[in-house]
This record gives structure tokens, C-alpha cells and sequence, in this order.
């Protein structure tokens, strides 16, 4: 079983102890991410946001696992998250993690193709939701989350803007245009 995992975001560049063959590649499926999460430091981090998001290629690496279960896992370990953030698709049985989770945005038209295309009988990815609202009490946008970076303090603001200058080249969203506007590195 070819079990593709996906990433637009940390994971590409620190994988940490996530099991998978060779390097992250490009040509992922294209998804509506955008850095519209606030993590427990303080940065924005990327997700997938069909609100707010920006169409953008995602890049993938291959699980090690044969079975869909276990490469769950792995992700769910390295992301320090529980199930319910880790969506997952079987592309052979068409089923997917959206049964038991309906919360999660369904990106399976666009995965169903993608893995066609690329042979993959499976695809893993990281499926936490967009929470700026709820952390800052402020309905997301790009001035928001500029505001909201001008606001940390400077030690906090640079560990925010090293997860902006870390993703991929291609993940290229409104907020990321405009913090490199205002922060150029």
C-alpha cells in the first residue's frame, strides 16, 4: 500500500521522528492553507482554511507503513495532537477520515484525483482547524494577523516570522506577501 503523506508547513521542514522515505517532494494536491492558526507559542501556523485560505501546492513524502492505521499514528505523534486532527483518505476503499470526524473540511475531491494520478493508495495529513478567532477575538484576516504579530514582543515576534520565512517557497498566501512586505528577511 502507497501511503503519501502531505505537508505545507513544519512538517516539510522538520519532519522530527516522523517515519518516511527520501526527501518532501513537490507536487502535492493543491489545498486552501493559510497561517490562520495560532499555536502555543504565538505563531501563526499554516492549515488548511477555506475561509481565509489561498490555493497552493502541497509537497508529500511516502510512509514507510502498509497500513493506513499506523501511518495515522506517526502523524498524530509528531503533530503531539489527538486523532481527530489527522485526516486521512483510502483512495482503494474511498473512505476517509471524514466519517468519524465530519468537522474536518473535506479536501477528498481534490485528494481522490491527485492520487489517481500519482498511484498513491493512501494520503495522511495534518488536519487541525483554523482557531484565530477563537485565540485572539478577532475574525481572521490579513490586517489581523499583521496586528497580531506587531503585538508580540520582539523575541516572540521572531520565532513567529521564522515559520514564515520556513515554508515552502510555493505556499504563498496573502498574509505570508504581506509579513514579507513588513518584515523582510
Amino acid at each position: 500500500m502507497a501511503i503519501a503523506i502531505l505537508g505545507w508547513g513544519s512538517l516539510v521542514w522538520d519532519p522530527r521522528n516522523l517515519p518516511h522515505y527520501g526527501p518532501w517532494m513537490k507536487g502535492g494536491p493543491t489545498l486552501q492553507v493559510e497561517f490562520s492558526r495560532v499555536s502555543i507559542d504565538c505563531r501563526l501556523t499554516l492549515v488548511i482554511d477555506t475561509a481565509a485560505g489561498a490555493l497552493c501546492p502541497t509537497r508529500h513524502a511516502l510512509s514507510p507503513r502498509v497500513d493506513l492505521a499506523d501511518a495515522v499514528e506517526d502523524l498524530r505523534c509528531r503533530e503531539g495532537t489527538s486523532r481527530r486532527h489527522i485526516g486521512h483518505f483510502d483512495n482503494r476503499r474511498n473512505e476517509s477520515s471524514l466519517t468519524r470526524y465530519p468537522g474536518q473540511v473535506d479536501v477528498i475531491p481534490s485528494l481522490r484525483q491527485w492520487c489517481n494520478d500519482h498511484k498513491i493508495d493512501a494520503v495522511v495529513w495534518t488536519a487541525l482547524p483554523p482557531n484565530f478567532k477563537e485565540e485572539i477575538d478577532v475574525p481572521f484576516c490579513v490586517d489581523a494577523g499583521v496586528a497580531f504579530l506587531k503585538g508580540l514582543p520582539k523575541s516572540c515576534r521572531e520565532n513567529a516570522l521564522k515559520y514564515f520565512r520556513n515554508a515552502p517557497e510555493e505556499v504563498i498566501t496573502p498574509l505570508r506577501r504581506r509579513v514579507s512586505q513588513e518584515w523582510p528577511a
